[in-house]
């Protein structure tokens, strides 16, 4: 019976902590938001699908070519899915290229006339990331948006290919390389076609746990202490600190190419009630309440991807489809420089590669 108690915590409490988060005299009115799915400023809510989200944008869609990680189940499946039908050419790049292929077919079958390419990739690894990021530059293929979407939690300590610690791995290192190795021909695109091009990193809420005193480069490569939330967390807070800095630089540039850090809230897993009871049915329906569904979950990726109203945002952090705050280390201008270039550092040491120039 405890077991299932703790489950149902285990989900509640992230979606409690993004509520506790907010200041005292808004904790009632966005919680009734949240609950609601009443509209933010952007028109949208924590109820908004990205089905709605893809409808309702006036880009011009068929002219884009979107690449998403971790698109072979969940979120980034549904972004894939939604983003295809609308016309958009989507790039997968995939570890399980089996599960690839299904959903592919899965695609397909709804709509004939959507265009999927299929790529092999371990993000844990950066050797398989850059292969992956010469083979479609190979093809020369404009890029539009990249999404940042693939991540796991390693609930024992493991390690990739390139001894780092598995979660930072996947969750951070991976799409920092891809994102390096592609922002180039992002902004090729973007002057050659006038169409803004977009990058989105997937964070989460969770990164407000993370303290600044335990946010260290050495330590998340190879942690003396691990916790899995902790490694998470930290992930997801870099995912952040890169967008920042990304989005500085580009500016700088005047390059025609936003990044921003998205957290699709709390998605719905499947949940077997093994156990009847008013504790039990209690939890489960309040569980219910918070949880957002796959699509709804999508619905900010697709929205800071596609939207005419996230035009010429950058460095942003949003959630439920709406520019928000994020912790005051997610902020920090400096720490957000200082991972930038330890990172930078790292890959050219494992892998001696040389950085494109921006042109």
């Amino acid at each position: 019976m405890c077991s299932i108690y703790f489950l149902l915590l285990a989900i509640l409490l992230p979606c409690c902590f993004e509520i506790l988060s907010l200041s005292c005299s808004t904790v009632m009115k966005d919680t009734l938001r949240y609950l609601a799915g009443i509209a933010g400023p952007s028109g949208y809510g924590s109820k908004t699908t990205a089905q709605q989200v893809a409808d309702n944008s006036s880009s011009p869609l068929r002219r884009l070519t979107a690449i998403i990680t971790g698109a072979t189940s969940g979120i980034g499946a549904e972004t894939a899915r939604v983003l295809a039908k609308r016309g958009v050419r989507v790039v997968i790049p995939a570890r399980d290229i089996k599960k690839a292929a299904e959903l592919k077919e899965g695609i397909e079958n709804e709509n004939p006339n959507v265009e999927i390419m299929l790529f092999e990739i371990d993000l844990s690894s950066l050797a398989s990331v850059k292969r992956f990021c010469t083979q479609f530059l190979a093809l020369e293929l404009p890029l539009n948006i990249l999404i940042n979407n693939a991540g796991i939690f390693s609930q024992n300590l493991e390690f990739s290919e390139d001894k780092i610690e598995m979660t930072f791995a996947t969750n951070y290192l991976g799409h920092y390389l891809m994102t390096e190795m592609l922002i180039e021909k992002l902004v090729e695109t973007a002057e050659e076609t006038g169409i803004q091009g977009r990058i989105i990193n997937l964070s989460s809420v969770i990164h407000s746990w993370v303290k600044r005193d335990c946010f260290s480069f050495t330590q998340m490569l190879n942690p003396s202490n691990y916790n899995a939330t902790r490694a998470y967390a930290q992930s997801k807070l870099a995912n952040i600190l890169h967008a920042k800095e990304v989005a500085r630089q580009l500016k700088a540039r005047n390059a025609k190419v936003t990044i921003n850090a998205v957290h699709p809230g709390i998605v719905k897993t499947g949940i077997i009630r093994a156990h009847k009871g008013f504790i039990t049915d209690s939890l489960f329906f309040i569980a219910s309440k918070l949880l957002k569904s796959t699509s709804q979950g999508a619905s900010t990726s697709c929205y800071v991807a596609l939207s005419p109203r996230a035009q010429g945002l950058s460095g942003k952090y949003f959630a439920d489809c709406n520019e928000c705050n994020c912790s005051a280390l997610a902020n920090d201008e400096l720490e957000a420089q200082r991972l930038w270039r330890q990172t930078r550092a790292l890959i050219h040491r494992r892998l001696q590669y040389q950085f494109p120039t921006p042109s």
